[in-house]
């Protein structure tokens, strides 16, 4: 089994994807702001209070890690109608410390309408997304090109809009950009992937689409 950090461990996707992998037998580092409040528990989970924009903090969590998992958001909808630059800048720092570190493999979670997917935005959702995403996704556009251009071995999800419902497993993976398109995922069928990107490869260097 993989030993896994996770930032942006203690709520949405993050605490979700934490605690299916401890549900597969990996070990699980979980860094975040307020590790402490996740409510998990588990011998196989070590939770550290960190800062994913601070350096030291993103060093220290990368100790003796195999695979990093990176599932950041914004702490309110209210962030969104103010310049962001939270996606990038954790990338930036996240990427030269993988690289230095020599940890390869990262698993990072933007949305669709992040870099070319953006294209496949319908055109009666391209206008209210701006309005309320375009901040956000423009700074996600930028942490997916931080990425892309680094040594890492890569994968970026990009799911659509994410609900609360339960893991099915049943959604699809779209890889193609003929295929793209908006839907709804839940968070914990996106979590399932991003457990299965451990070890399944098939996506490496891809960034695909998930939705129902």
């Amino acid at each position: 089994m993989a030993r896994v950090l996770i930032i942006g461990a203690s709520k949405g996707i993050g605490l979700e994807t934490t605690r299916q992998a401890l549900e597969a037998g990996h070990r699980v580092r979980a860094l975040s702001r307020s590790a402490a409040a996740s409510g998990l528990s588990n011998p196989n989970l070590e939770k550290i209070r960190g800062d994913a924009l601070v350096s030291r903090d993103i060093a220290a969590a990368l100790d003796g890690m195999d695979v990093v998992i990176q599932a950041l958001g914004v702490s309110s909808l209210g962030d969104l109608f103010w310049p962001v630059s939270l996606f990038s800048d954790a990338t930036r720092i996240l990427v030269g410390a993988m690289e230095g570190q020599a940890v390869k493999r990262l698993i990072s979670v933007t949305g669709f309408g992040a870099g070319d997917s953006r294209a496949s935005i319908s055109c009666l959702q391209r206008l209210p997304f701006l309005m309320v995403f375009g901040r956000a996704y423009a700074d996600k556009s930028l942490q997916e090109q931080l990425i892309k251009d680094s040594s890492l071995d890569w994968t970026i999800a990009r799911p659509g809009v994410l609900t609360n419902g339960r893991r099915t497993g049943r959604y699809r993976i779209l890889d193609e950009p003929s295929a793209w398109r908006n839907g709804v995922i839940s968070r914990a069928d996106v979590a399932d992937f991003l457990i299965r990107q451990i070890e399944d490869r098939t996506c490496l260097r891809k960034a695909p689409v998930l939705v129902n």
